[in-house]
């Protein structure tokens, strides 16, 4: 852990809005990786996904509500961090995603502009890619364009997640089996289609990671049960598929199994992913040149229904999320050979989904 620092975890779960949705634990690294609940807040329905921007203390999350004809659509919410004492205050909340008639919009994944110009969201029963202008103040406050994805089979974007550079946006699709790349033209506030990256039929495309050397990139299939890896062209913003490996052991089906989120460590030698069904994290070691991975091991995550998981930025500790096993688990990480081991600690919360660890100044 960096000194002077302490690093904060905050958590989005399925929740009603008369529960308390997000969560501010503090993850204490000198102590073993433990946790100590900080804040939580209620007022969101299922704020499931949630984005922190540590430089200028700001968490903004998803959350849904429904509109006058009784259709559910997405919302966003930003509060201000006090990173002395974890306390959240809410400072304000925007529609991000109006209902068509009665097809409902709520979204799923949040992501940031580098540059603090605009926030993405994604609607996997909408269909559809929101961008949203953020002010000086770090706050949304419009959405400013719609990508509509259509298709044979029921389009369903499930996470947005920018270059390295900020230049291009990659869009997984989990029902079209594609990747699809857009430009953010600034001038005109609009989401411009670049490029398709197909996959193979029946993956499920969800969570997408960019190797730390801008050269190669990882998306986890969700229905597949795999992790596709491809070779990437800073400059064209295009993607070549380069492998596509299981994330089960050979002896466990992957019908009874579904993907949910992918990770690289900070230097990029091992790639980890989560498995709901079979309740693990798989680690595989990355080749750089090849974007090649090799299986290193399964760990049991301690609970069921992995939706999420985390690395702590200084590579430490692994957080995994249990939806249905209640808790969030904490591992440290073997730097060595990106092995995890149970150290013990967990901590209660009714029905996580996200977990978004980051860095701020401590008490002085």
């Amino acid at each position: 852990m960096k000194e002077n620092t302490r690093l904060l975890l905050f958590t989005g779960s399925y929740a009603s809005a008369e529960e308390s949705g997000v969560q501010v634990f503090e993850l204490n690294g000198e102590a073993g990786g433990t946790l100590t609940l900080l804040d939580k807040v209620q007022g969101i329905t299922n704020p499931t996904f949630v984005s922190v921007d540590a430089s200028g203390g700001r968490l903004y999350a998803i959350g849904e509500k429904t509109n006058g004809e009784g259709v559910k659509e997405g919302e966003v919410v930003s509060f201000a961090i006090d990173p002395q004492g974890g306390r959240l205050t809410e400072l304000n909340r925007i529609l991000t995603m109006p209902a068509s008639r009665t097809a409902q919009t709520t979204t799923c994944h949040i992501s940031r502009d580098p540059q603090n110009e605009y926030i993405i969201v994604c609607s996997y029963h909408g269909g559809q890619v929101g961008l949203v202008s953020m002010d000086q103040e770090g706050l949304p406050v419009r959405l400013e364009d719609t990508a509509v994805h259509t298709g044979q089979d029921k389009p369903h974007p499930h996470s947005a997640i920018f270059s390295p550079d900020g230049k291009f946006l990659f869009v997984s699709d989990l029902g079209l089996d594609l990747i699809r790349t857009y430009r953010i033209n600034r001038d005109t506030k609009k989401l411009e289609a670049k490029d398709d990256t197909l996959l193979h039929k029946g993956a499920g495309p969800r969570h997408f990671v960019f190797h730390p050397d801008g050269k190669s990139a990882y998306v986890i299939n969700e229905l597949d049960s795999t992790v596709t890896s491809f070779l990437y062209d800073s400059e064209q913003g295009t993607l070549r598929t380069a492998a596509t490996i299981s994330t089960l052991p050979e002896d466990y089906p992957s019908a009874n199994n579904a993907c949910a989120e992918i990770a690289l460590s900070a230097d990029g030698l091992y790639l980890y992913g989560s498995n709901r069904g079979h309740d693990s994290i798989v680690v595989y070691a990355v080749d750089p040149a090849t974007a090649g991975l090799t299986l290193v091991e399964h760990v049991s995550t301690r609970g069921g229904h992995p939706r999420h998981f985390a690395l702590t930025p200084d590579g430490a500790y692994l957080v995994a999320a249990n939806r249905d096993g209640n808790n969030l688990v904490v591992f440290s990480v073997d730097n060595n050979s990106g092995r995890l081991s149970f150290t013990g600690n967990t901590a209660e919360l009714s029905k996580p989904v996200c977990v978004q660890p980051a860095y701020f100044p401590a008490t002085v």
